[in-house]
């Protein structure tokens, strides 16, 4: 015995002072790990929210921390509700797999197949287990965030995203730098199973959170602008994919903006950026620039007459051609444009310009059709004016130029062109985002931005702009002539070159319908541009009969929703409201809110993390606590949005609304029974009752 004894302490010292054991770094080990911040929010023009980060939650437990007593007693009952609510393995599975994480001491094991939101993870805490105090059952949870597109793919190019590979597009990534915040940083050690724990949590460095980025994009008109686009698409299989914009004439904000692309299902989706990216031939939209560079250089007038024959003229290797069969005669410049003759603008062309070419592209390139915008987003394509010189010049690339052709535009440039027509020359830079925000307050702000110079003189503005009013009230654009308002803007129609020519053996070609204008015509408050494009037909595709009733759908939801221009309702008198009406919401924010009102003291203070507002007899505003309940559908009237889709969807519902402003009726109604992922329909309106 004294000899074991001996053996024993001498084999001690030897392992503490003088022995070397390899210790493996899978074994034991630390690293500073970063805490991710919360992303901001992209939202609209008015607040709403475009793209926000919900949190998420991955439920975790320390199968060590519990007594054996403890354990034993509550591990049936718990591997029971875990299999009922997660539902990937039995009961069973669920306790083998916790009891064997015990026996190896994991003490940051993973439990269920899936995160979990708020009010689920509230859930799991009242778990046999993981309900005793003081975390005696070993339960943990970590939060995660996870992106949330409350409009689904409403502007889903334009938000942006993050694929797989980590790479951001849209919004989403040329903000990303302030969007992502600051992450923060704790130490976390590597447990036995490879997990890592954090561990010093007092001594984590706190994330900052992201900024809130204010879009300039309206949902109603985006909305509008994807709903007609969407219908007209459905009505041909030819169509490969199409874009509308809409443009605000004054500050150059874009207000909507949406890309259709065909997938392979048949379904069109926002997965390609034709807006800014693409830059095509914009076929007759762009005789626009020619009759200003043709008035301005005081060669025409509307009233000068143009010879356009029978339809077809021959110049060097190429014959021109118009739709109409017999041409149009002898007609004046105001009815060629109208009437969109390829033949009397290439002839037109050719008379002033054979001679100095030069001139006519010195005067494109003063209209910055070919200036890159710098756009405040990534992707913005390139567009091509050539110039006498270039390899690709040839005698007949004037002519062709002249009526669309020979030269490359995207979506945009052709927008903000016709957006300097309806500005009176002043061509407006375009943008997608107003400002940079942190919990509402202004801590960027980008404002509208004039490009130098004006595009031409003001007489040509007033011309040109007689002459789009008759494309719509004469000429190729007038099925869409509103008595109601008035529609100045010009179709186009162009074949799209593909494997290097423009019509394929079988007689097979593609198309690019187009329609691009301003209204009010008088006193123009948006510009916008619709364009369609076809994949391989025989048919053909023109942009009065197919963008043109795109621009009217979108035109008519902006007129109906802007009471400037039409004649005010008669009321029969409201009552004047003498005490704020405050919606229902988080008590911080809105403690806030009502601190800064006057006489603050009197609408009274109540506790809990959701407060709402009522009036007592004396029609006083009093607080009160908002209580959300966790076993039936929530109450969210008189919530904003926000709110609403915050308590909602952190309680597993999905949402959809109507309206805007603050909730009035919801459906089911608050305290009903509803399974979990079911939808909850909300009504908003921006109109109080008097009380």
């Amino acid at each position: 015995m004294v000899l074991s004894a001996i053996l024993v302490i001498g084999r001690i010292v030897h392992l503490q002072f003088f022995a070397k054991l390899p210790v493996s770094s899978e074994e034991i080990s630390f690293r500073i790990e970063e805490i991710e911040a919360v992303r901001g929010s992209i939202l609209a023009s008015d607040g709403r929210s475009l793209a926000s980060s919900v949190p998420y939650y991955q439920v975790r437990m320390d199968c060590k921390f519990p007594e054996d007593s403890t354990f034993n007693n509550n591990i049936d009952s718990l591997s029971f509700y875990l299999s009922k609510f997660f539902g990937d393995k039995s009961a069973g599975g669920y306790k083998s797999e916790l009891v064997a994480a015990r026996k190896k001491g994991n003490r940051y094991k993973a439990v269920g197949n899936r995160l979990v939101d708020y009010a689920e993870l509230m859930e799991i805490k009242n778990f046999p287990l993981f309900r005793l105090k003081g975390n005696r059952g070993g339960f943990i949870s970590e939060q995660k965030s996870k992106r949330n597109n409350p409009y689904g793919r409403l502007a889903y190019r334009t938000i942006g995203f993050t694929n797989s590979n980590g790479v951001s597009v849209g919004i989403e990534g040329s903000f990303d730098y302030y969007l992502k915040g600051i992450p923060g940083k704790q130490t976390v050690q590597r447990l036995l199973g490879g997990e890592w724990m954090p561990v010093n949590v007092d001594q984590a460095v706190l994330p900052q959170d992201g900024l809130d980025v204010k879009t300039t994009l309206d949902i109603d008109i985006q909305e509008a602008a994807e709903n007609a686009l969407r219908n007209q698409l459905s009505l041909s299989d030819v169509f490969e994919g199409a874009t509308a914009i809409v443009m605000e004439v004054e500050t150059g904000a874009i207000r909507a903006i949406t890309n259709m692309k065909k997938m392979s299902n048949g379904m069109f989706d926002e997965s390609f950026n034709y807006a800014i990216g693409q830059a095509t031939e914009p076929g007759s939209t762009f005789k626009l620039a020619t009759l200003v560079a043709l008035i301005e250089d005081g060669y025409v007038t509307l009233d000068t007459p143009v010879d356009a024959g029978n339809g077809k003229w021959q110049y060097s290797t190429k014959l021109f051609t118009d739709v109409t069969k017999g041409g149009y005669g002898q007609i004046d410049v105001r009815k060629a444009f109208e009437k969109s003759s390829n033949v009397a603008f290439a002839k037109l062309a050719v008379e002033y310009y054979a001679n100095n070419e030069k001139k006519y592209v010195d005067r494109l390139h003063n209209m910055k059709l070919g200036e890159k915008f710098g756009l405040d987003i990534m992707g913005e394509g390139r567009s091509v004016i050539h110039s006498p010189g270039d390899p690709s010049w040839s005698k007949l690339t004037l002519p062709m130029m002249a009526m669309g052709y020979a030269s490359l535009l995207t979506p945009l440039h052709t927008l903000a062109f016709y957006n300097a027509i309806a500005n009176r020359g002043k061509m407006m830079k375009p943008y997608f985002v107003e400002r940079l925000e942190k919990h509402g307050v202004t801590e960027k702000e980008f404002k509208p931005q004039e490009m130098s110079g004006s595009i031409c003189s003001e007489s040509t503005i007033k011309a040109v702009h007689e002459a789009l009013r008759g494309v719509v009230e004469h000429g190729t654009g007038k099925t869409i002539n509103d008595p109601r308002y008035k529609i100045s803007g010009k179709t186009g129609t162009a074949q799209i070159a593909f494997d290097g020519r423009y019509i394929d053996s079988q007689g097979y070609r593609k198309h690019q319908a187009s329609f691009a204008g301003f209204f009010p015509s008088d006193n123009p408050k948006y510009t916008a541009v619709v364009i369609l494009y076809t994949n391989k037909t025989r048919a053909n595709f023109y942009g009065g009969s197919w963008a043109a009733p795109v621009f009217k759908q979108i035109a008519d939801r902006i007129y109906a929703n802007n009471p400037q221009w039409s004649a005010p309702v008669q009321g029969k008198g409201k009552v004047t409201l003498t005490k704020p009406h405050i919606m229902s919401g988080r008590a911080k924010e809105t403690s806030k809110l009502m601190a800064s009102l006057p006489s603050a003291d009197k609408y009274g203070k109540a506790s809990g993390e959701w407060i709402s507002f009522s009036r007592d007899s004396l029609e006083r505003v009093v607080a009160e606590e908002y209580h959300i309940d966790r076993d039936s559908v929530p109450g969210v009237l008189n919530m904003g949005l926000r709110d609403a889709l915050y308590i909602l969807e952190n309680q597993g519902y999905r949402v959809k609304f109507t309206g805007r402003g603050r909730v009035i009726a919801q459906t089911p109604a608050p305290g009903v029974w509803a399974e979990k992922n079911s939808i909850i329909n909300i009504q908003l309106s921006e109109e109080y009752e008097t009380r």
